[in-house]
């Protein structure tokens, strides 16, 4: 049964805060009331427990009169500040039941107060976790994104220009070859059939459980792995068809992972077992049995197994302050460009006044151009860097005709002028797309004639004044568009994009060799949430210390006095 948390809003008559009957020392509880009081945990109870909506939480529990949860803002506190300081589960608890400043932060008045259990906070994220898969709800990201509007809105922070860049978070898991991850499997599903069943297959599975995988893989020689793994498609089949058919079976989860592990990696064909060729496996293909939610990616040479994080945070250089605005958690073979099309609605619902986003070359593509240009979103992109090869036309700039006829929703009528380095020209209409014939006799004079990659065709030499022919497509024109966006803005903007890395390094600072310590895409949003949360409470706590020291710098020494 849900209830709120109420309890910490009432002093304790024998609390360790100021109080009649204190059991510290009055010395000591003068030191802890001046600590408390200044401290960034004081400042967290204020700024992010007492913001936190537990109401969101309700579904989590039942509506019958039972026992009741324990208090959520605690619970969702205590995962947050467990990230920030990257406490493990028994230093947290370390931590609530001997700090006195952890226990003011999570709203705690007494020293022997402890508000949940180890087994209260696993099955607290289970309970998320299942909420996640069954409706897609994340509700850690619902607490972040509460706080951040409340936090942009009381800070009057200008969310008009954003800038967004994403970075790797490998998953805590074991590097598997292909043939000891077909090990490990057999080995696991070993460990859950029934003991009639172990007998039963004995044969079967006796010579791959006897050492773990990586000991089995030690002592073959390179040469017999192909046949080994042949070997292994066979029994994999069996298992598949003969034990993996057993009702009993089929509600455990890794004989979901085993089938789909099967599935991947092997196919029937006219009754015989193939190994699937390397290149037919995607990098989606399971990883680890560990993390069913890891993806495959090379980037910059460098191989991960694991989830992406995309980040997206204020800009304008009028902030005095700028906060993460956005969290997102995807597979990690999804290229950039295709989540920021996915993720730019909802970027643009949270902070409605978006009219500018700054990101890397990794960013761009056809389909956000044109997202981008629609007239509910109308966001200027700002790119700093090309993706790709450079093109050989990259000079050639293309600007739109604008006539009062012309319809803004339809391309139909739109006409275009066509520039290089020594003329413009009018494009014309084809049937598929827009053509700029050039001056033959201008061309001709061109100081760069030698390097244009324009080439004459057969049909335009034939007229005299014909030159060099450029085809190009409205597509072309907004990516073209894209590229010249950074010069229309005044120059102290063209440089935003970079200040995004400092972001990327706080999450990563939380990680080890690039590795998060949780695995799992459901775990890898806790940990990303919650590092939204606390990067944001610190930079706003930095923001209040710096501006007290600046008002306390501005006053009188004898009042400054008077008001400590």
């Amino acid at each position: 049964m849900f209830r709120k948390n109420r309890k910490h809003l009432q002093e304790n008559l024998f609390g360790f805060r100021r109080t009649f009957c204190n059991p510290l020392p009055e010395k000591m509880q003068e030191e802890l009331w001046k600590s408390s009081a200044e401290s960034e945990f004081h400042k967290f109870y204020e700024i992010i427990f007492l913001n936190i909506k537990e109401e969101d939480f309700k579904c989590l529990y039942s509506e019958i009169g039972s026992r009741p949860n324990s208090p959520v803002n605690v619970l969702v506190s205590s995962i947050i500040l467990m990230h920030r300081y990257r406490w493990t589960y028994e230093q947290l608890f370390q931590q609530i039941k001997f700090n006195l400043l952890v226990k003011t932060a999570l709203g705690l008045k007494t020293i022997e107060e402890i508000p949940f259990t180890e087994a209260t906070i696993f099955n607290f994220l289970s309970r998320m976790n299942n909420h996640f898969v069954t409706t897609g709800e994340n509700l850690l990201e619902k607490v972040f994104d509460t706080l951040t509007e409340g936090q942009i809105k009381e800070l009057k922070i200008k969310t008009d220009i954003q800038r967004t860049d994403s970075f790797q978070a490998a998953s805590n898991i074991r590097q598997y070859s292909r043939l000891q991850l077909m090990i490990e499997m057999l080995i696991r599903i070993y460990r859950v059939i029934s003991p009639e069943d172990k007998l039963k297959y004995k044969e079967l599975f006796e010579k791959y459980v006897k050492k773990s995988s990586g000991q089995f893989i030690y002592k073959l020689p390179a040469e017999d792995i192909t046949t080994e793994l042949q070997k292994i498609g066979e029994v994999f089949h069996k298992i598949q068809t003969e034990i993996g058919i057993n009702p009993v079976y089929k509600e455990i989860n890794i004989f979901k992972t085993f089938e789909r592990v099967y599935l991947e990696h092997f196919s029937v064909v006219k009754e015989k077992i193939i190994v699937n060729l390397p290149a037919a496996l995607s990098s989606s293909s399971l990883q680890s049995p560990d993390d069913i939610d890891a993806t495959y990616r090379i980037k910059n040479g460098k191989v991960t197994r694991g989830q992406a994080i995309n980040v997206v945070e204020t800009a304008n250089p009028d902030n005095e302050i700028n906060l993460l605005a956005d969290v997102a958690i995807n597979a990690n073979n999804i290229d950039d460009s295709v989540v920021l099309n996915e993720r730019i609605d909802t970027i643009k619902t949270k902070t409605p006044d978006l009219v500018e986003i700054h990101y890397d070359g990794a960013y761009s593509s056809q389909a956000n151009d044109e997202k981008c240009e629609e007239s509910n979103l109308d966001i200027l992109q700002v790119q700093t860097g090309i993706r790709g090869i450079a093109s050989t036309t990259r000079d050639i700039e293309i600007t739109e005709i604008v006539t009062p006829e012309l319809n803004s929703d339809s391309t139909k009528n739109q006409k275009y002028k066509v520039r290089c380095q020594c003329q413009e020209v009018e494009a014309t209409k084809t049937r598929k797309r827009y053509k700029a014939v050039f001056d033959k006799k201008i061309c001709s004079n061109c100081p760069i004639i030698e390097q244009c990659k324009l080439t004459q065709t057969s049909r335009s030499a034939e007229k005299s004044s014909a030159g060099r022919v450029y085809y190009f497509d409205h597509q072309e024109y907004i990516k073209k568009k894209r590229f010249k966006n950074i010069e229309t803005i005044p120059p102290e903007r063209r440089c935003l994009r970079s200040n995004v890395e400092a972001t990327v390094s706080e999450f990563k600072r939380k990680m080890q060799n690039g590795k998060l310590k949780v695995r799992g895409a459901f775990r890898s949003s806790v940990f990303a949430f919650s590092m939204g949360i606390s990067i944001n409470f610190g930079r706003i706590y930095r923001y209040i210390n710096k501006k007290l020291t600046q008002a306390l710098e501005n006053i009188e020494p004898k009042k400054v006095l008077q008001l400590a």
